[in-house]
């Protein structure tokens, strides 16, 4: 499981069935305290981890209400969830749900890697902050 147990997945954790990492066609930005995926006619990539689960229906309620998706409102939701066409690392071709930022990125830097962990855990294995004090 990944290193992500917010409080409130971890009520849907048991319900989860780890598939593996994907990537998907978007463009990743640091928020601050989380990350930001939006659409990208580009290239780019993000990177994430892909679940089954067999109750698909509580799980969505969950992360909806995580992410502040609100399916009868989602123009003014903070994520939009979108069914969305994911490449698992063994190179299988998969339709998963993410969830895009749908609110304005400000100033909030773009993640190269397109992988929030990585970008998190920063250049060898230091944290972002260590990086900025120089220690």
């Amino acid at each position: 499981m990944s290193p992500f147990n917010r409080p409130g997945r971890l009520r849907i954790t048991p319900k989860l069935s780890f598939t593996g990492r994907g990537s998907i066609r978007a463009a990743l930005f640091d928020l601050g305290i989380y990350p930001a995926a939006v659409p990208a006619d580009d290239q780019s990539l993000v990177w994430g981890e892909v679940y089954e689960t067999l109750d698909a229906a509580a799980v969505l309620a969950a992360l909806d209400e995580i992410e502040g998706y609100r399916p009868s409102e989602p123009d003014r939701s903070l994520y939009t969830r979108i069914l969305t066409d994911v490449t698992l690392e063994d190179g299988r071709a998969e339709q998963a749900w993410a969830y895009f930022y749908n609110a304005p990125l400000g100033r909030a830097q773009r993640i190269a890697s397109g992988d929030y962990l990585e970008h998190l855990n920063g250049p060898r294995g230091l944290s972002p902050s260590k990086e900025r004090r120089g220690d």
